[in-house]
């Protein structure tokens, strides 16, 4: 019994097919991308908002001490500051940061400022990964993560790079004006 072997060829797009494709991708990339680009600065005003309102209350002041006070880079400022001193300094510190990010609008530098000192906060807070007890879980060891504060932790690492994406996308706007 033989068999017989066919080969089917990939489709081919003509060529003004292609053309077409790509004038309606431009047109949609068109929109979409100045929608992506607010969308990223409003949703990280919107987190820092947030979390910066939070930063006044007790319940949220009590959250940061295991993560301060184990922190080399930060457990100094219980030193300066009670446990609710640092969350409201933090607290403003924050809604600063957000308001720098929101204010893309008036002008890029505002932005750039906002996004490198947002990058460098997320880059603090991804420090607690390793200082914080209580990241690993101790029965499956790394690279298995707490839900608290692990994964907490964890999503910074993408805050951080969109943080970073915003400072340089605003100072890219100011040195090409």
């Amino acid at each position: 019994m033989s068999h017989i072997i066919t080969q089917h060829a990939a489709p081919v797009l003509a060529p003004d097919s292609i053309v077409r494709w790509r004038d309606h991708a431009e047109r949609v990339l068109a929109y979409a991308e100045p929608v992506s680009r607010a969308s990223l600065y409003v949703s990280l005003a919107i987190i820092y908002a947030w979390f910066g309102g939070m930063k006044f209350t007790e319940y949220e002041a009590n959250g940061l001490v295991p993560l301060v006070e184990n922190s080399p880079l930060l457990s100094w400022f219980y030193a300066l500051f009670s446990v609710r001193g640092f969350s409201t300094f933090l607290g403003f510190l924050e809604l600063s940061i957000g308001l720098l990010i929101a204010l893309r609008l008036a002008s890029p530098i505002f932005s750039a400022a906002g996004g490198l000192l947002s990058a460098g906060l997320f880059v603090t807070t991804v420090s607690f990964m390793v200082s914080t007890p209580g990241v690993v879980v101790p029965e499956l060891g790394p690279p298995a993560i707490t839900v608290a504060p692990g994964q907490f932790l964890l999503k910074d690492i993408g805050l951080f790079a969109a943080s970073f994406w915003v400072f340089v996308d605003s100072l890219k706007t100011v040195v090409r004006r």
